[in-house]
């Protein structure tokens, strides 16, 4: 039976898809590509009015290097199509009306006019652009290194670039001009500088150029002079100081970004907090050392992006947003964010923007009408109205470890139907768990009630997913 996710991810996401051009009632890129972002439910509406004879066309016209995606499969199996759905997903940040929460991070992805432009036509809501400075930047070559799932897709991205290789002047330029030329868009000025009369020059003149907010890159973790980036984020004392020092010299909003290459970003937040911060961006990068990105020979320890950080990001955004210390202070999360899905694990933990760039570099800027759509369609789902609803709901649901229920277990169960005897579950219980599979001759594994302490390993490295939950029951005696 076709697995339509698996099949998806084979897709190339070609630019100008040629199985699109040979479709002319429908566009299946724009279905499969919907697919391969979470958008499952409302996937059909792209294929909704082809033929199979359309959809034999295209299949033909597909760049595969193996084989072509199959199509006519994929259009037999959806789900229909659920109607197009527009609740408000209009949210303010600090005070900056948003049309939607999704923002590109200050990073590759916004260098320029051009590239911010593009992103604006093709749907996206603000931009934190590339972090100017005063300094003269120098980059290494190559400066990108991926670790990649299988199908090719980046797990974690490694980058050593550091800030903006334009004259301050140019980029002050770009920054008026988008905001002249886009007045609806939120335009972020990102800034560093290695000196209290830096910060305050680059901050007066963002505010100059008209910008809506200005961020304070105290995370960077590749910078090649000291005294900058996450040099300054892990030091309460230099981000009050310095947040400070901005606020008493603007009006617009002042966002301090933090690093995570620290054991809590908490104490460093309530600096920026108690300085006048008007809110918090988070995380940048993590830094790390990975096996490619060789410079000359050379290899050198600088930050990591991409799906393998958000569990890092969520759990920093999660510890400041239940510190009741500052929870007036908004928040604007970043790392690892692809899908809808992954924005909203944000937004459910206070988050009232969140910020892209991994994906971004990976797929383009059109990943957007997926963030956009995806998240609608859920509010439809949940019957809500507007995104803000969706604001820190989760947050009551993150407790300390202590206090966590430890008296009741859920038992796994096998789904026949689905289970195909390959016998990894009982693999991973036997050598990583509380042996408590059996597994023979059929093929068939059992659960052994009285071993299983309800793990769920088993359910985990499960390939076929039939592996699932009994209901939670009291721990036996």
């Amino acid at each position: 039976m076709l697995n339509i996710q698996e099949e998806a991810v084979r897709c190339l996401l070609c630019e100008n898809a040629p199985c699109s051009a040979a479709c002319p009632h429908g566009d299946p890129a724009r279905a499969v590509r919907a697919i391969r972002f979470d958008n499952l439910a409302i996937a059909g509406r792209w294929f909704a009015g082809c033929t199979p004879e359309d959809l034999e066309r295209a299949e033909q016209a597909c760049l595969h290097y193996d084989r072509p995606i199959r199509l006519r499969e994929i259009a037999a199996v959806l789900p229909v199509p659920s109607p197009a759905s527009s609740p408000s997903l209009a949210i303010d940040f600090c005070g900056i009306p948003c049309e939607h929460p999704f923002f590109l991070a200050s990073s590759a992805v916004c260098t320029n006019y051009e590239m911010v432009s593009a992103a604006f036509e093709s749907g996206w809501a603000g931009v934190f652009y590339k972090t100017i400075c005063l300094q003269e930047i120098r980059e290494v070559s190559p400066r990108f290194d991926a670790l990649k799932r299988t199908g090719g897709a980046f797990s974690g991205f490694r980058n050593m670039e550091q800030l903006s290789e334009n004259p301050p002047e140019t980029d002050f330029d770009i920054l008026h001009r988008l905001k002249e030329n886009y007045p609806t868009k939120v335009v972020v000025a990102s800034i560093m500088g290695q000196s209290e009369e830096d910060w305050i020059t680059l901050a007066r003149r963002a505010e100059a150029a008209g910008v809506d907010a200005v961020e304070l890159n105290f995370s960077c973790p590749q910078m090649r002079l000291a005294g900058m980036g996450s040099d300054v984020g892990q030091s309460p004392e230099l981000v009050t100081f310095l947040t400070a020092f901005v606020k008493q010299n603007v009006k617009i909003p002042v966002i301090p970004k933090m690093t995570p290459n620290l054991a809590s970003m908490t104490q460093v937040a309530m600096a920026a907090y108690f300085a006048g911060a008007d809110g918090i961006s988070a995380i940048n990068t993590v830094k790390s050392l990975t096996p490619g990105g060789v410079v000359s020979g050379k290899r050198a320890i600088s930050g990591f992006s991409g799906r393998a950080v958000k569990p890092i990001a969520l759990r920093f955004i999660a510890e400041m947003a239940k510190n009741p210390v500052m929870k007036n202070l908004q928040l604007s999360g970043i790392g690892g964010i692809e899908t809808w899905r992954d924005g909203l694990d944000f937004i459910r933990l206070g988050c009232r923007n969140v910020q892209v760039c991994t994906a971004v570099m990976e797929y383009g800027y059109r990943i957007v009408d997926d963030l956009v759509s995806g998240l609608q369609a859920y509010l439809t789902e949940r019957g809500l109205a507007s995104v803000v609803e969706l604001v820190g709901e989760d947050l009551d649901n993150i407790v300390r470890p202590a206090d966590l229920d430890r008296d009741t277990m859920v038992f796994p169960t096998i789904d026949r139907a689905r289970c195909i005897g390959c016998g990894r579950c009982y693999v991973s219980c036997r050598d990583g768990g509380h042996q408590a599979i059996s597994f023979g001759d059929d093929r068939v594994p059992h659960i052994i009630g009285t071993r299983c302490v309800g793990c769920h390993l088993c359910r985990l490295v499960c390939p076929t997913g039939a592996m699932g939950e009994a209901r939670r029951i009291p721990k036996r005696n």
